[in-house]
């Protein structure tokens, strides 16, 4: 698979512009604040629905401007599809997919797989247990449609079930059966869920392991674990266990909405004892890891957007890197920078051919 063009309408800080793509390797270059993060940004829109830095569709719409459109030529598995998203202030998003709106959008998701890594992902590790939740959902649904409708129904019944904790707090009584009817839902949803995390993990653990030997030359000691309430315990004991405590919080406090994703370097924790440029590599690891997922359960190689990566890391761990994502292992990749003569020099040093462009103030040029 891979992106044959772009054309951006009143997006972010672009007012019109449209560029074409090698199957390879592409590289924008500019200063900060020309553009070149809200380019890939406009590809993640075009492949997963929405932003991968701002979920308010709104906000992505240039000042002044009442409406934004990004459109994006893509061939997948030997067929040409046109993808079209397009945000009217105060309507509903519209996502078509050769001219097609789609019913729901979550049907749209995995069709066009893609990995992202950004500076922003450190968040992954130095914020709470939600955003390593997040990355975990967001790699199984993009190869299990039904995970996703599952994850979606989950939360609606985990709302149902807290909005009822609640009631009993103001009212002081409840109907018993109908906190088992909401745990029941519960336990339905969260038991599938907490399978199939399960089964991702026993695939992704040994791919970021690989990945992150590569990366560090097998010079740190880092581990990846998933930890869940329910490994020990079967979830509707569990909800009968908390159910004092629930109604005292007048919230869940056990479930796969509790999971976590442990994150070790020396068997201590990543956030505190890893210096920025292991954090770095571990997030970089656990993309690429991502990567491989995606690829081996979609069939076909997603798309790479690597968004201001070199800072933090050293020469060798750059060049071991680009050596690395530049090979056949991998297909279209789109890079940023703001050193034009740094990712020149990289590319030269490891022969790999680079299409490179130039972002000025949302102006996009070969260079």
């Amino acid at each position: 698979m891979w992106l044959k063009n772009i054309t951006l309408l009143n997006f972010k800080n672009y007012s019109d512009a449209s560029v074409s793509f090698s199957k390879t390797v592409n590289a924008f270059v500019g200063n900060n604040g020309a553009g070149k993060t809200n380019l890939l940004d406009a590809i993640h829109y075009l492949c997963l629905c929405k932003g991968y830095f701002n979920p308010i569709d709104s906000q992505q719409i240039k000042t002044n401007e009442d409406l934004f459109l990004i459109q994006g030529d893509f061939e997948r598995q030997e067929k040409n599809e046109k993808i079209t998203c397009g945000v009217k202030r105060n309507q509903k998003k519209q996502f078509k997919r050769n001219k097609k709106e789609y019913d729901k959008l979550a049907s749209h998701i995995g069709l066009f797989p893609l990995v992202m890594i950004s500076p922003y992902d450190t968040a992954i590790i130095m914020e709470g247990s939600e955003e390593r939740r997040r990355f975990m959902d967001n790699v199984i649904s993009q190869t299990d449609a039904h995970y996703l409708d599952e994850l979606i129904l989950y939360n609606k019944h985990l709302l149902n079930r807290n909005a009822l904790l609640k009631q009993i707090s103001i009212t002081k009584s409840y109907d018993p059966s109908l906190l088992e009817i909401y745990n029941d839902k519960l336990v339905a949803s969260g038991i599938k869920i907490f399978a199939k995390r399960q089964e991702f993990m026993m695939d992704f653990i040994p791919l970021f392991n690989k990945y992150y030997e590569f990366i560090t030359a097998s010079n740190e000691l880092v581990s990846l674990q998933y930890q869940s309430q329910l490994i020990d315990t079967a979830f509707e004991h569990l909800l009968l266990q908390s159910m004092e405590r629930d109604k005292v919080l007048e919230r869940t406090t056990t479930g796969i909405h509790k999971d976590e994703l442990v994150f070790s370097i020396a068997d201590m924790p990543l956030k505190k004892f890893g210096s920025q440029g292991q954090q770095k590599s571990f997030v970089i690891a656990l993309k690429l890891a991502q990567y491989a997922y995606l690829q081996k359960y979609r069939g076909f190689k997603p798309l790479l957007l690597l968004d201001d990566i070199f800072d933090k890391l050293d020469d060798s761990r750059v060049s071991k890197l680009m050596e690395m994502v530049s090979h056949q292992d991998f297909g279209q990749i789109f890079i940023t920078d703001t050193g034009k003569d740094r990712i020149v020099g990289i590319f030269n040093k490891i022969k790999i051919p680079l299409t490179l462009f130039e972002v000025t103030n949302g102006s996009i040029h070969h260079a």
